[in-house]
């Protein structure tokens, strides 16, 4: 279900990406919007939800850029945060509406570090469906708002080798190969939608084909070669905590 004010945000996300483009800003979307712009029309209706923020991922190189052209487009900096955080996390928001853009630098931190801006400039306006689907899969709570997203790109896109109109099941199998412990959540979060496609808004025949692509997911991180230190850690496992609390940030 979209509203107004989401419509609205959509529209503002994309006059970014337009000036972004235009300046030869290197800064892409991510979240929920930018699920919904890489699908575009393969978005199944079913999975719009209502969006109040917009997330960006850009380079360390690039994050003045990035300032100097959200501060242009009326979007207000949060400046303490900015000055503290500014080499991995910039804020900012919108007083008169009440929305609110985040932008990553260089990297994706929350429960699990991902190392995103290596693939920034493979597909128009968006992050990768597969750097995507990760910002999803390392949330260690995985919320229902955060399962219909990657509900939405499992059943809107296919698993592959590449990028192409695809969830590149192989890039996913390179971030985790070295990481037990994203490995152990990306693992987790998988079979909670496997558990959860009965429940999903999903018909039958869709859900044989979404879990098809679980299970491809499932195979490509388990069959990839792993790290000696990857191995090592695994013998640990939950005893120790293999995630970080995502930071809790005070706007």
């Amino acid at each position: 279900m979209r509203g107004k004010n989401d419509t609205l945000l959509e529209e503002r996300a994309h006059v970014l990406l337009d000036s972004a483009r235009e300046q030869a800003v290197p800064m892409r979307l991510l979240g929920g919007m930018g699920i919904r712009v890489l699908l575009g029309e393969d978005m199944d209706a079913r999975f719009h939800r209502e969006i109040a923020d917009l997330d960006f991922l850009t380079t360390r190189r690039a994050g003045r850029a990035v300032e100097d052209l959200l501060q242009s487009a009326g979007w207000q900096p949060e400046r303490q945060f900015n000055a503290l955080n500014g080499t991995r996390r910039l804020l900012f928001a919108d007083s008169e509406s009440g929305q609110k853009i985040d932008v990553f630098v260089e990297t994706f931190e929350m429960c699990h570090k991902l190392p995103l801006a290596e693939r920034l400039a493979l597909v128009e306006a968006t992050l990768p469906a597969a750097e995507l689907a990760m910002t999803k899969l390392q949330i260690v709570s995985l919320n229902p708002k955060d399962r219909g997203d990657l509900y939405a790109l499992l059943h809107g896109l296919d698993v592959a080798d590449h990028d192409d109109r695809a969830i590149n099941a192989t890039r996913i199998a390179e971030l985790t190969r070295g990481d037990w412990g994203l490995h152990h959540t990306v693992e987790l979060n998988l079979e909670r939608l496997r558990e959860g496609l009965l429940e999903s808004l999903l018909d039958a025949e869709e859900r044989t084909l979404t879990l098809k692509r679980i299970s491809a997911l499932e195979h490509a991180i388990e069959q990839a070669p792993k790290s000696r230190s990857w191995r090592m850690r695994a013998r640990i496992g939950e005893r120790r905590p293999w995630y970080e609390e995502p930071e809790e940030v005070d706007r």
